[in-house]
């Protein structure tokens, strides 16, 4: 396959000639991308439906809905952002002033998933603009529709010495990864970030790796069970339970597992009725996806749900009981809705069992328990997540997203993407008007006038 030096070399050209890194010309780019969403709102939802099967709803609340927000908070921000940040000197540099420089990397590679096509394609590229880099976006093939019509629309939107479109399969992820690009932004399983990251390394290219892993939610004695019952079946079941941080599996405590399980099956019952047959359920994105989700479903006895049509893709919300981790279902992210159920009783035997394994991306605490909900954050390594809710925490522009560990490297969102776009630049400024002689070597008491400041 042919290599994209080509495309780099334009992209470098265009950087180096500094328009990217012009405020105004970002502040104009931004706008450009945003006009482009709002006014292909109908055409972006056709091809989400074509792709995934999700619903309007769907599609602009978790796909263009983030993306506007994302857009309006970076526009009222960014001139704040792109001023240098004056910091303190110290004593020993007196008559200094010391700034720190956001300092664009230069041409990014944006590689996104299928999971939502557009939201984490265009996320990250909302931070490279706003970091003045120029960027190629990678989508995914498993989603052509909406992959198609973004390439379309950011060709027409953007020239492609500064955004550009490269489509393909993994092949084409494997020549593009092969070129020195100055970062990499890469969102998708951990396997694949891996390969994303041993292939940066050969450039000693900077990443940021968005992975996943199994979130745990735990759901505490003394939790609001209606309330936990319909936000962790809302964060689950969305999009199908094709989200990095859909819950995984609960750990409920075994005061109140019965009532919990009996809640959550009226509540899954009220927001997704007969969804295999009604089609109006976001489907699993390909065969073997199905195919791999459904065999999840011999681990430990279903409780909920269970039936699914291999001809529509569609697999209904599915609660697994009798689940031990030796089984299967909790070996992988389960990238599907099904959800298994373990109890506890004992807290500290429940943290040790997490902590057994890879840090999660997100973790989820339902608790009125402020005693207990603190044991929990200041136990556990993870990368963010909600107290009484789940997902949420993604949507918010001041809180930095991201994963630690096998869950990701980086994090990103609101001020977050401007600051992982940009390389923090140290600049001291040194005054003219005094010269303190004390830093040469040619005077006798340089040692002791140096120790003096230092103590």
């Amino acid at each position: 396959m042919e290599g994209f030096s080509h495309l780099l070399k334009a992209q470098r050209d265009f950087f180096l000639s500094g328009k990217p890194k012009d405020v105004s010309f970002r502040i104009d780019a931004l706008t450009s991308l945003g006009n482009m969403i709002r006014s292909h709102e109908t055409e972006i939802m056709a091809a989400l439906k074509k792709d995934l099967n999700k619903s309007d709803f769907d599609s602009y609340i978790s796909e263009l809905g983030i993306l506007l927000e994302e857009i309006r908070f970076t526009l009222k921000h960014i001139r704040e952002w792109t001023q240098p940040k004056k910091v303190k000197t110290a004593l020993t540099q007196m008559g200094s002033k010391g700034y720190i420089y956001s300092d664009p990397f230069g041409v990014a590679l944006i590689i996104s998933p299928w999971n939502y096509p557009l939201q984490l394609a265009i996320a990250p590229l909302i931070g490279a603009i706003a970091a003045g880099n120029c960027a190629v976006l990678k989508p995914s093939e498993l989603t052509p529709e909406t992959s198609k019509l973004m390439a379309e629309l950011i060709n027409k939107t953007f020239p492609e010495e500064y955004v550009a479109v490269v489509q393909g399969d993994a092949d084409t992820t494997q020549t593009l990864i092969k070129e020195k690009f100055d970062y990499i932004f890469f969102t998708g399983s951990v396997s694949v970030g891996k390969v994303i990251m041993e292939a940066a390394a050969k450039h000693l290219t900077p990443v940021t790796l968005e992975l996943g892993g199994k979130s745990p939610c735990i759901v505490h004695h003394d939790a609001n069970l209606k309330l936990a019952a319909k936000r962790i079946a809302w964060g689950k079941f969305i999009n199908a339970g094709q989200t990095c941080v859909a819950p995984d599996y609960l750990y409920v405590h075994k005061e109140i597992k019965e009532e919990f399980i009996k809640t959550f099956k009226q509540t899954i019952n009220e927001l997704y009725e007969d969804i295999v047959n009604n089609g109006e359920f976001t489907r699993i994105v390909s065969e073997r996806h199905f195919k791999r989700v459904t065999g999840l479903l011999s681990s430990g006895e279903i409780l909920h749900g269970g039936n699914y049509s291999i001809d529509t893709l569609t697999i209904e919300p599915t609660v697994l009981g009798g689940v031990t981790w030796d089984d299967t279902v909790m070996q992988e992210e389960i990238f599907g809705p099904v959800l298994p159920i373990l109890e506890y009783d004992n807290e500290a035997a429940m943290i040790h069992k997490i902590n057994e394994h890879p840090k999660p991306l997100a973790l989820y605490i339902f608790s009125e328990s402020k005693d207990f909900q603190g044991t929990i954050l200041d136990s556990i390594s993870f990368g963010g997540g909600c107290i009484n809710d789940t997902v949420m925490h993604l949507s918010s522009p001041y809180l930095p997203f991201g994963g630690v560990g096998e869950s990701g490297i980086g994090a990103y969102h609101g001020r977050g993407s401007f600051d992982v776009f940009s390389h923090q630049k140290s600049i001291l400024k040194q005054t003219t008007t005094f010269d303190l002689p004390f830093r040469y070597p040619n005077r006798k008491d340089a040692l002791k006038q140096i120790k003096r400041f230092i103590k």
